[in-house]
């Protein structure tokens, strides 16, 4: 019998609208599935990533990441049918998967064999964990979503990474459907799906998960520090490198940061902080006193509000403190211009 994942419509409130059935007046009581969703989420378990990271155009597009994710070999393959890619040769496999007819089907007409549709030929999807997760429960979680998802309708094969802080796991989706009728399509609502089946997959092996949007936490972007410090080793970015430069002037001459843009994320904390009260309130109704007063609690130390300049000045500062204690040992306080100095390490 074939499955197949389908979007049902509802007339409900989604499962993380909480904040509409939790406010002042609202008759309606708050679910077992949001109530669990809300203790997660105050109890900080940790959350799940599920990221697109592209996807090939061309079958050597393809191959080329198909090795790079089998680290040329070292790490092992495994198909949706459960077959070893052997001595990571990914040329053999690709070709039961047909992504030439594939991107035949969708090239112009007119257009000569060699030239690409442009169109994806697969997508490449990372599912990963905080650190310190069992590997092999990421993978068996992977799996679990990869049979629910795409089971009997796309082939699929990915390769599981511990290399890494975080274990993760490379999954990689052939768009097109095996009956031809149709391609798989990713946008933002099916993202949100599917964070909250990988999380459920994952409490399901026993680890906890969750999978909440980050402004529900009270971070506005991620962290700066990745980005910072990737810039500094490989010089991308031009823009973070003219950003930089500002704050460094700013911070030079002011000793602060002052953006135009932190009255408006003041006033999206206001506004977020009312509404876990409000949860709260509902919570406390529904006799659930403990759960709406660590509710509070999580609402009055949600993480500070910073602007993007705030948070890459704060960064910038941390890695002025670190390369200052590196270069005076013994903890002699030795004045350098480290500040200035980060600048032109990263440009």
């Amino acid at each position: 019998m074939t499955r197949r994942v389908v979007r049902l419509a509802s007339d409900g409130p989604p499962l993380l609208d909480i904040f509409s059935a939790g406010r002042a007046g609202s008759a309606e009581r708050l679910s077992l599935a949001q109530v669990d969703q809300i203790w997660r989420t105050v109890r900080r378990v940790p959350e799940v990533m599920v990221k697109v990271t592209g996807g090939g155009r061309s079958v050597r597009a393809v191959v080329a990441h198909l090795v790079y994710i089998g680290h040329h070999g070292e790490m092992e393959l495994e198909t949706d049918r459960g077959e070893r890619v052997p001595e990571n040769r990914p040329e053999e496999l690709l070709k039961t998967w047909h992504l030439e007819v594939s991107a035949g089907r969708y090239r112009p007409k007119g257009t000569a064999p060699f030239v690409t549709s442009g169109i994806k030929l697969v997508h490449n999807v990372v599912l990963a964990m905080p650190a310190g997760t069992p590997p092999a429960k990421v993978l068996a979680a992977t799996k679990a979503f990869a049979r629910e998802w795409f089971g009997d309708q796309h082939r699929y094969l990915m390769a599981l990474h511990t290399h890494q802080q975080h274990p993760h796991v490379h999954l990689v989706v052939k768009a097109e459907r095996e009956d031809g009728r149709g391609r798989l399509h990713i946008d933002k609502a099916m993202l949100r799906e599917w964070r909250q089946d990988f999380a459920r997959m994952m409490r399901e092996q026993g680890i906890p998960a969750n999978a909440t949007p980050r402004s529900m936490r009270g971070q506005t972007k991620r962290a700066t520090k990745d980005e910072f410090y990737r810039t500094r080793q490989r010089g991308e970015s031009y823009a973070l490198r003219e950003k930089l430069d500002g704050v460094v002037r700013e911070l030079s001459q002011a000793q602060t940061i002052s953006d135009p843009a932190r009255a408006r994320l003041l006033k999206t904390r206001e506004s977020l902080v009312a509404g876990w009260n409000a949860v709260a309130a509902k919570l406390e109704a529904q006799r659930e006193i403990i759960l709406g007063g660590e509710v509070r609690y999580f609402a009055m130390h949600l993480p500070p509000v910073l602007t993007d300049r705030e948070r890459l000045a704060a960064e910038l500062l941390q890695y002025a403190k670190e390369s200052r204690s590196a270069r005076t040992p013994g903890g002699d306080r030795v004045r350098d211009r480290t500040l200035e100095r980060a600048r032109w390490d990263i440009a």
